[in-house]
């Protein structure tokens, strides 16, 4: 099967120009490269290798210009990105937390389903709080060297003292 070249209009090679480094989407951004870059006259399997992906995802690329322009190309929103069903009762999650702080992961998986109705595994609850940029805090008890009682040994000294 012969590969048909792409050629962009005057317009479409100022608009990939402007946009192949400044858009917000980096997946954008990567299609417009791999569209120069055919523009350009790079084959399809040199383009991969430039751009790190495979052959077939210039291909795609090469398709989606083809049967849409480069507003299909453009359109970041096509693609899947999954949301969880605690998202929407984050600040209620991070009100509770903040407020009262949990001891454990299973605990905090009990507050979130009481208050949500929503109920996640322990896992799945730690990585949607890591999400949120709350992070667990080990609180320990500050470690004090044990009283000598022989009375040869000179006073131990407290890490923190009261006196200035």
């Amino acid at each position: 099967m012969a590969w048909l070249r792409v050629n962009l209009t005057e317009e479409e090679q100022q608009l990939v120009r402007a946009e192949m480094d400044s858009h917000p989407d980096s997946a954008v951004r990567r299609r417009l490269w791999s569209l120069w870059l055919m523009h350009c006259g790079t084959k399809r399997e040199q383009a991969a290798k430039i751009l790190r992906v495979a052959r077939s995802t210039i291909e795609r690329d090469v398709h989606a210009y083809r049967s849409g322009g480069l507003e299909r190309l453009r359109n970041s929103e096509r693609r899947y990105k999954p949301t969880s069903s605690l998202a929407k009762h984050a600040d209620k999650i991070r009100q509770s937390l903040e407020q009262e702080p949990v001891r454990t992961i299973a605990e905090a998986c009990q507050r979130i389903a009481a208050l949500t109705g929503v109920e996640r595994k322990p896992t799945q609850v730690a990585r949607f709080l890591k999400r949120m940029g709350l992070k667990w805090q080990r609180v320990r008890a500050i470690p004090v060297p044990p009283k000598k009682t022989s009375s040869s040994m000179p006073p131990i000294r407290l890490l923190f003292s009261t006196r200035s």
